[in-house]
């Protein structure tokens, strides 16, 4: 799992040099950072760290569990969750105001946008930090709370959800409805 998340990273780094938007040193720069590992260590230091584990309640607790004891008890903690609760990943930390959400979307080297979920019991200068590192890397971010589906997949349902009904209706079929999204609507990724 470890090497293809760095083969991943490698792709996606190679893509943005093909396109001019890294250069070949920076994008070395960017390889040389990266400390691959199988386990949660030499993090001690860390300001910010964020979770990107599968969208599964019981393992983002555990990997929080462990990120309690591995980190300064000042340094923020960020899910990259889409649609699991700030508030219920963060209740099985020792302090769970200094966990926040960081949703990215993907490709994560490409799309702009990340959503900066507060949870109920979130430090606004932990938000506050997680946003400002946001907007540092160049991201847009916009600050959320913790509701179910935030901002996007919230607004996004209703556009899943239609083309479910047209599908059902017999409108159209599963092709028709993607690529009048897509190649007309200018949705790139249809329904």
């Amino acid at each position: 799992v470890l090497q293809r998340g760095l083969g991943g990273i490698k792709k996606n780094l190679d893509r943005l040099v093909e396109k001019g938007k890294l250069s070949l040193a920076d994008c070395e720069a960017v390889s040389n950072r990266i400390k691959p590992s199988d386990a949660i260590r030499g993090i001690e230091k860390a300001e910010l760290v964020i979770e990107a584990v599968i969208e599964d309640l019981a393992i983002k607790q555990g990997i929080f569990r462990q990120l309690d004891v591995a980190t300064r008890s000042q340094a923020v903690l960020a899910t990259n969750t889409s649609s699991l609760s700030v508030s219920k990943i963060a209740e099985v930390i020792r302090d769970p105001s200094r966990v926040v959400g960081m949703h990215f979307f993907n490709p994560v080297a490409v799309m702009p946008l990340v959503e900066i979920v507060a949870g109920r019991q979130s430090d606004p200068a932990a938000v506050d930090l997680a946003f400002t590192t946001a907007v540092a890397w160049g991201k847009t971010a916009v600050r959320a709370k913790d509701t179910p589906g935030f901002i996007v997949n919230r607004v996004a349902r209703g556009y899943y959800l239609e083309a479910l009904r047209l599908l059902g209706e017999g409108v159209a079929g599963i092709d028709e409805i993607d690529n009048a999204m897509r190649v007309h609507g200018g949705f790139k990724m249809g329904p």
